[in-house]
């Protein structure tokens, strides 16, 4: 692996202040400090070299053992993650009209969408597709990061519509899928969240080329972040045309609000007994 610069990579440059003010504080080695803060020296010595931001967990007990001052290095940390942590570039322009947007419209076929995905459920998808424990657990950290528009003081309305079959497809364990879909049912019962289930009855649908998402803001064009083999967020006019006329014509065929949040709750309760 190439060496980082620190004058030019944020991540290298957080590693180096890091590193220095270990040294500062009199922890002449990497083990010595990561003794002090009971986690193994590769988290250490990952931090100082730039492969890997530290989590928020490690950071507070650095700062605390090195008596740095953690609103500055919280930011430089901040930083780091936007610039080169584990947020795709391509995917950057999503997350910016997710946290803009006043509407959201969901349509997923396979998973529960991200929005709504446990910690748990999240960790197991992200295994399942190759990431490592270090890289799962960044990655989990940006989605649920990402669910705090859901709590803001004006959130967006939700709108999602999911395929049945996203109900009794195994993640993880069973005991992950009833605290996903128990977890998603008290989600959709707020005012602004809506869930509905597209029967598998159903059979063929509208929207079996895959799943979609819709973000809607005032006074900017409407975004569409497609997934495919590799995610796509555009804002082309005939995609999103395309991608609402989809979206209008599955839930046309999903279940009720009521009814859906009935399906999804007996969904919860069989994977308790499974």
């Amino acid at each position: 692996m190439a060496r980082r610069d620190p004058d030019t990579d944020p991540k290298a440059f957080l590693g180096r202040e890091l590193a220095r003010a270990r040294k500062a504080a009199g922890f002449s080695s990497q083990d010595a400090l990561a003794a002090r803060l009971g986690f193994d020296r590769t988290v250490i010595a990952k931090a100082e070299s730039g492969e890997r931001v530290p989590t928020d967990e490690v950071l507070d007990a650095w700062c605390e053992a090195c008596d740095l001052d953690r609103e500055l290095f919280g930011r430089w940390a901040a930083f780091a993650r936007r610039t080169d942590g584990p947020i795709p570039s391509w995917f950057e322009s999503w997350l910016e009209a997710e946290r803009q947007a006043h509407m959201l419209r969901i349509w997923q076929p396979l998973v529960i969408p991200g929005l709504f995905q446990t910690a748990e459920y999240a960790r197991a998808l992200f295994l399942t597709a190759g990431a490592d424990q270090d890289r799962a657990d960044d990655l989990v950290t940006v989605r649920l990061d990402r669910q705090a528009i859901l709590e803001r003081p004006d959130p967006p309305h939700v709108v999602a519509v999911i395929d049945e079959s996203v109900l009794h497809r195994l993640i993880g364990s069973p005991q992950i899928m009833a605290d996903q879909l128990a977890h998603l049912a008290d989600q959709a019962e707020r005012p602004n969240i809506s869930v509905q289930v597209l029967p598998s009855e159903t059979g063929a649908n509208a929207g079996l080329s895959g799943a979609f998402d819709l973000a809607s803001a005032d006074g900017a064009p409407e975004v569409l972040h497609m997934e495919a083999v590799e995610d796509v967020t555009v804002e082309s006019r005939s995609l999103v045309r395309q991608a609402t006329n989809i979206f209008v014509r599955v839930q046309a065929d999903a279940l009720p609000r009521a009814a859906s949040l009935a399906l999804i709750r007996e969904a919860a309760e069989q994977w308790k007994t499974t």
